[in-house]
């Protein structure tokens, strides 16, 4: 039997194979060798969030990134007014991988909904790991660099119709 198909006593597959092929499909991580990968998804751990916990709050630096396994969070901005649900987000969404390259500040708050579920690596762990691995910076560097580019492409897209009133907004592209 090889790693990818093994079971526990109980029949389930365990948190490192569960984690192995999650990151096998985030795209963060997808283009990683596969001893990097299980490097990883050794250093991930899963923890569970009840309704109304938060996974982060706005401006701190936690240093972690988090992929939704099971469940729904929503992101909230605080305002002087009080705090704004900005949306929601289900399982398969992927938050924080600039938070594990380097110290930032997070922008808004992110709250469990209903219970979440959640794979999450810590700063420290992740660049532990790229230590190992000192030749993945670039291909990760390209894959975030893709990701924005796609989301200012879907953006423009969306907005198409609404030049005047978005065109101040967009070239994140161009950092």
């Amino acid at each position: 039997m090889n790693s990818n198909t093994e079971k526990n006593e109980s029949g389930e597959f365990s948190e490192f194979q569960v984690n192995l092929n999650l990151l096998r499909d985030i795209d963060f991580f997808s283009g990683l060798p596969l001893d990097a990968l299980k490097v990883f998804a050794y250093l991930c751990t899963q923890e569970v969030f009840m309704p109304g916990q938060y996974l982060f709050h706005q401006n701190d630096d936690d240093g972690s990134a988090y992929y939704v396994i099971s469940g729904t969070t929503t992101l909230c901005y605080a305002e002087e007014t009080g705090e704004a649900e900005v949306r929601d987000y289900r399982e398969e969404t992927f938050f924080g991988s600039l938070s594990i390259l380097t110290n930032m500040h997070r922008l808004f708050s992110l709250k469990a909904k209903t219970e979440v579920r959640c794979m999450v690596i810590s700063r420290q762990k992740f660049q532990k790991a790229i230590g190992q691995f000192p030749g993945l910076m670039p291909r990760i560097i390209k894959t975030i660099a893709n990701r924005i580019t796609r989301w200012e492409k879907q953006f423009i897209l969306d907005h198409a119709g609404n030049w005047p009133d978005c065109r101040d907004h967009i070239g994140i592209s161009l950092i």
